[in-house]
């Protein structure tokens, strides 16, 4: 199965605008099998499917993980 190089991950920000978040593949595999997405800081995680249904993944205690409203592939 061919996977995006990258997805753009929409999450609802208190501020006027929504927080797009920016992650890229992995080299590793979630619990479902599908590729590990991470951002630049490795903070923000996700295992993300074919169907672009998302599991995010805690990168660290205490993080308190919200769910996208959008999950959009990147175009190479």
């Amino acid at each position: 199965m061919d996977y995006p190089e990258g997805y753009e991950l929409v999450f609802q920000a208190a501020a006027v605008e929504d927080d797009v978040v920016i992650v890229r593949r992995t080299a590793a595999a979630g619990a479902g099998g599908y590729p590990i997405y991470e951002d630049e800081t490795g903070i923000v995680r996700a295992e993300i499917s074919e169907r672009g249904e998302v599991r995010m993944l805690a990168s660290g205690g205490h993080q308190d993980i919200g769910v996208p409203l959008l999950v959009r592939p990147l175009t190479p």
